[in-house]
């Protein structure tokens, strides 16, 4: 008889080890994935419940507890906003050397889910102390935090690139040898050097389109000519 006592107890206890780590679950998901029970909740339809001549149900009263306690979870997080896993996340990349801005969205870092405002600018201290290799590359600087909701999250990087150098072409306008940068359409520089003062083989490379690697390239050959 007491063997099957304890085997009782065994199974109680594991039920409710269940239903506890169960219920956990449910809030914890609840709160870090908000929209996907906001949409389960507006397609639920609602339950009237009756009341007899003693008074409301149990049944009743459970549930009026869960909705003050779901009222009050939805209050401290509309109090204290913090990233979940259905907040946006962007990024704005800024380059100092040019003032081009790239915006993008991405996957938010697993981390940040569950921080709120402070926690996080927090975190992107620590980031900007020990940036990733990839960024540091690019010539990152710093980073900031430019809007935090539960619903959107905008991160601004600052990066210094450096233009990279690129080659360009010498060729002729009205008799002047002109140049241009590497699409052949953007006028880098006019220069005082006649065609007709150069040699003919010059005369024909400028004609087609001279190529200079680099900016070195470039001067020495205008050194060289120039009058």
């Amino acid at each position: 008889m007491k063997f099957v006592k304890r085997i009782s107890l065994f199974f109680i206890m594991a039920g409710m080890m269940f239903g506890a780590g169960s219920y956990v679950t449910y809030r914890a998901e609840q709160f870090f994935y908000p929209k996907r029970y906001e949409q389960q909740n507006e397609k639920k339809p609602s339950i009237e419940v009756e009341e007899n001549s003693g008074g409301r149900p149990a049944d009743s009263a459970r549930a009026d507890e869960d909705v003050k306690e779901e009222r009050i979870i939805e209050a401290a997080v509309e109090n204290a906003p913090v990233i979940t896993a259905d907040t946006v996340y962007m990024v704005e990349e800024v380059n100092l050397s040019d003032g081009t801005i790239t915006e993008k969205e991405e996957e938010i870092p697993v981390k940040y889910i569950g921080l709120d405002r402070d926690n996080l600018i927090e975190a992107l201290k620590l980031y900007e102390q020990n940036p990733p290799l990839a960024d540091l590359k690019q010539g990152f600087e710093t980073i900031e935090l430019s809007a935090f909701s539960k619903d959107r999250v905008v991160i601004c990087k600052y990066y210094r690139r450096e233009k990279e150098n690129s080659g360009y072409y010498l060729m002729v306008a009205n008799h002047y040898v002109i140049v241009y940068e590497e699409d052949k359409e953007t006028v880098h520089m006019n220069t005082d050097i006649l065609l007709e003062s150069l040699s003919d083989e010059l005369q024909k490379e400028i004609m087609e389109g001279k190529y200079m690697e680099n900016e070195q390239a470039l001067y020495n050959f205008l050194e060289s000519y120039s009058s």
